[in-house]
Protein backbone atom coordinates (compact mmCIF):
# COMPACT_ATOMS: atom_id res chain seq x y z
CA UNK A 1 0.00 0.00 0.00
CA UNK A 2 2.59 2.61 1.07
CA UNK A 3 6.21 2.46 0.03
CA UNK A 4 8.56 4.08 2.54
CA UNK A 5 12.00 4.36 0.98
CA UNK A 6 15.09 3.24 2.89
CA UNK A 7 16.20 6.84 3.45
CA UNK A 8 12.77 7.76 4.82
CA UNK A 9 12.81 4.71 7.10
CA UNK A 10 16.19 5.79 8.46
CA UNK A 11 14.86 9.32 8.99
CA UNK A 12 11.77 8.05 10.86
CA UNK A 13 13.91 5.70 12.97
CA UNK A 14 16.07 8.63 14.09
CA UNK A 15 13.03 10.78 14.92
CA UNK A 16 11.31 7.95 16.78
CA UNK A 17 14.40 7.16 18.87
CA UNK A 18 13.65 10.23 20.99
CA UNK A 19 9.98 9.27 21.48
CA UNK A 20 8.31 6.95 23.95
CA UNK A 21 9.12 3.25 23.43
CA UNK A 22 6.82 1.65 20.83
CA UNK A 23 5.81 4.91 19.17
CA UNK A 24 5.22 4.51 15.44
CA UNK A 25 4.04 6.81 12.72
CA UNK A 26 0.54 7.50 11.43
CA UNK A 27 0.00 8.17 7.72
CA UNK A 28 -3.35 9.74 6.93
CA UNK A 29 -5.44 11.68 4.43
CA UNK A 30 -7.60 14.62 5.51
CA UNK A 31 -10.66 15.17 3.25
CA UNK A 32 -9.89 12.02 1.21
CA UNK A 33 -11.43 11.76 -2.23
CA UNK A 34 -11.95 15.52 -2.58
CA UNK A 35 -10.01 18.23 -4.38
CA UNK A 36 -8.98 19.48 -0.92
CA UNK A 37 -7.37 16.20 0.19
CA UNK A 38 -4.15 16.59 2.16
CA UNK A 39 -1.78 13.82 3.25
CA UNK A 40 0.14 13.83 6.46
CA UNK A 41 2.46 11.90 8.76
CA UNK A 42 2.52 12.18 12.54
CA UNK A 43 3.80 10.34 15.58
CA UNK A 44 1.55 7.53 16.75
CA UNK A 45 2.13 6.45 20.37
CA UNK A 46 0.70 3.11 21.49
CA UNK A 47 -2.33 4.72 23.14
CA UNK A 48 -3.29 6.45 19.85
CA UNK A 49 -3.60 3.23 17.85
CA UNK A 50 -7.25 2.60 16.92
CA UNK A 51 -8.72 -0.91 16.69
CA UNK A 52 -9.56 -0.43 12.97
CA UNK A 53 -6.09 0.87 12.02
CA UNK A 54 -4.09 -1.02 9.45
CA UNK A 55 -0.63 -1.82 10.81
CA UNK A 56 2.34 -1.80 8.43
CA UNK A 57 5.61 -3.16 9.79
CA UNK A 58 8.88 -1.50 8.69
CA UNK A 59 11.64 -3.20 10.66
CA UNK A 60 12.50 -0.57 13.30
CA UNK A 61 9.02 0.98 13.52
CA UNK A 62 5.38 0.41 12.62
CA UNK A 63 3.18 2.66 10.51
CA UNK A 64 -0.56 2.94 11.08
CA UNK A 65 -3.24 3.97 8.60
CA UNK A 66 -6.85 4.64 9.52
CA UNK A 67 -9.37 2.54 7.62
CA UNK A 68 -10.87 5.52 5.75
CA UNK A 69 -7.48 6.59 4.36
CA UNK A 70 -6.45 3.14 3.09
CA UNK A 71 -7.89 3.30 -0.46
CA UNK A 72 -6.57 6.83 -0.94
CA UNK A 73 -3.02 5.80 -0.01
CA UNK A 74 -2.74 3.09 -2.67
CA UNK A 75 0.55 3.60 -4.54
CA UNK A 76 1.67 6.23 -2.00
CA UNK A 77 5.36 6.77 -1.38
CA UNK A 78 7.25 8.53 1.39
CA UNK A 79 10.81 9.57 0.61
CA UNK A 80 13.52 11.56 2.36
CA UNK A 81 16.17 13.44 0.41
CA UNK A 82 19.12 15.07 2.14
CA UNK A 83 20.27 18.52 1.09
CA UNK A 84 22.36 21.43 2.41
CA UNK A 85 19.57 22.42 4.81
CA UNK A 86 19.28 18.92 6.28
CA UNK A 87 16.67 17.19 4.21
CA UNK A 88 13.14 17.08 2.93
CA UNK A 89 10.47 14.49 3.55
CA UNK A 90 8.01 14.06 0.70
CA UNK A 91 4.77 12.13 0.66
CA UNK A 92 3.40 11.41 -2.80
CA UNK A 93 -0.12 9.98 -2.84
CA UNK A 94 -1.54 10.05 -6.38
CA UNK A 95 -4.90 8.65 -5.26
CA UNK A 96 -5.58 10.99 -2.32
CA UNK A 97 -7.96 13.25 -4.22
CA UNK A 98 -9.76 10.42 -6.02
CA UNK A 99 -10.03 6.76 -5.18
CA UNK A 100 -8.27 4.65 -7.77
CA UNK A 101 -10.63 2.83 -10.08
CA UNK A 102 -10.18 -0.52 -11.78
CA UNK A 103 -9.03 -0.71 -15.39
CA UNK A 104 -12.39 -2.23 -16.30
CA UNK A 105 -14.47 0.41 -14.47
CA UNK A 106 -16.98 2.37 -16.56
CA UNK A 107 -15.34 5.00 -18.79
CA UNK A 108 -16.99 7.88 -16.90
CA UNK A 109 -15.40 6.70 -13.62
CA UNK A 110 -11.96 6.35 -15.25
CA UNK A 111 -12.27 9.83 -16.78
CA UNK A 112 -13.18 11.38 -13.41
CA UNK A 113 -10.30 9.57 -11.74
CA UNK A 114 -7.74 10.81 -14.30
CA UNK A 115 -9.08 14.35 -14.01
CA UNK A 116 -8.78 14.33 -10.20
CA UNK A 117 -5.56 12.34 -9.87
CA UNK A 118 -3.53 13.69 -12.81
CA UNK A 119 -5.02 16.69 -14.57
CA UNK A 120 -6.34 18.84 -11.72
CA UNK A 121 -3.12 18.69 -9.67
CA UNK A 122 -1.32 20.19 -12.68
CA UNK A 123 -4.01 22.83 -13.22
CA UNK A 124 -3.99 23.68 -9.51
CA UNK A 125 -0.48 25.09 -9.84
CA UNK A 126 -2.10 27.83 -11.96
CA UNK A 127 -5.14 28.19 -9.71
CA UNK A 128 -7.46 26.23 -11.97
CA UNK A 129 -9.41 23.03 -12.21
CA UNK A 130 -11.62 21.16 -14.63
CA UNK A 131 -14.66 18.93 -14.09
CA UNK A 132 -16.43 16.42 -16.27
CA UNK A 133 -19.87 17.80 -17.12
CA UNK A 134 -20.93 14.93 -19.40
CA UNK A 135 -19.59 11.95 -21.34
CA UNK A 136 -21.56 11.56 -24.57
CA UNK A 137 -22.44 8.34 -26.39
CA UNK A 138 -20.16 9.52 -29.20
CA UNK A 139 -17.17 9.50 -26.84
CA UNK A 140 -16.85 13.22 -26.17
CA UNK A 141 -15.79 14.28 -22.69
CA UNK A 142 -17.61 17.57 -22.06
CA UNK A 143 -15.57 19.65 -19.62
CA UNK A 144 -16.16 22.70 -17.44
CA UNK A 145 -13.14 24.80 -16.46
CA UNK A 146 -13.06 26.74 -13.21
CA UNK A 147 -10.80 28.84 -11.02
CA UNK A 148 -7.87 30.38 -12.87
CA UNK A 149 -8.71 28.37 -16.01
CA UNK A 150 -12.03 30.12 -16.50
CA UNK A 151 -11.22 33.06 -18.72
CA UNK A 152 -7.60 32.01 -19.31
CA UNK A 153 -6.26 32.69 -22.81
CA UNK A 154 -4.43 29.35 -22.78
CA UNK A 155 -7.51 27.22 -22.00
CA UNK A 156 -7.77 25.97 -25.61
CA UNK A 157 -4.14 24.87 -25.62
CA UNK A 158 -4.54 23.17 -22.25
CA UNK A 159 -7.70 21.48 -23.49
CA UNK A 160 -6.26 20.07 -26.72
CA UNK A 161 -2.57 19.55 -25.98
CA UNK A 162 -2.92 18.46 -22.37
CA UNK A 163 -6.31 17.22 -21.30
CA UNK A 164 -7.54 15.69 -24.57
CA UNK A 165 -4.21 13.99 -25.24
CA UNK A 166 -4.17 12.49 -21.72
CA UNK A 167 -7.79 11.31 -21.73
CA UNK A 168 -7.64 9.80 -25.25
CA UNK A 169 -4.44 7.97 -24.35
CA UNK A 170 -5.65 6.61 -21.01
CA UNK A 171 -9.36 6.01 -21.71
CA UNK A 172 -9.79 4.50 -25.20
CA UNK A 173 -13.52 5.27 -25.20
CA UNK A 174 -12.73 9.00 -25.26
CA UNK A 175 -12.66 10.24 -28.86
CA UNK A 176 -12.33 13.93 -28.04
CA UNK A 177 -13.10 16.71 -25.57
CA UNK A 178 -15.33 19.77 -25.63
CA UNK A 179 -15.16 22.88 -23.46
CA UNK A 180 -18.54 24.30 -22.34
CA UNK A 181 -17.08 26.94 -20.02
CA UNK A 182 -18.41 30.50 -20.28
CA UNK A 183 -14.91 31.99 -20.39
CA UNK A 184 -16.16 35.56 -20.78
CA UNK A 185 -17.49 35.31 -17.21
CA UNK A 186 -14.08 34.51 -15.74
CA UNK A 187 -11.80 36.92 -13.92
CA UNK A 188 -9.49 37.12 -16.95
CA UNK A 189 -11.85 36.77 -19.92
CA UNK A 190 -10.21 36.57 -23.30
CA UNK A 191 -13.32 37.03 -25.45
Amino acid sequence: MINITDTAQEHFSKLLSSQEEGTGIRVFVVNPGTPHAECGVSYCPNDAVEKDDIKLEFGLFDAYVDEESVPYLEEAEIDFQTDDMGGQLTLRAPNAKARKVADDAPAIDRIRYIIEAEINPQLASHGGQVALAEFTEEGTAVLQFGGGCQGCGMADVTLKDGIEKTLVEKVPEVKGVKDVTEHQLGENPYY
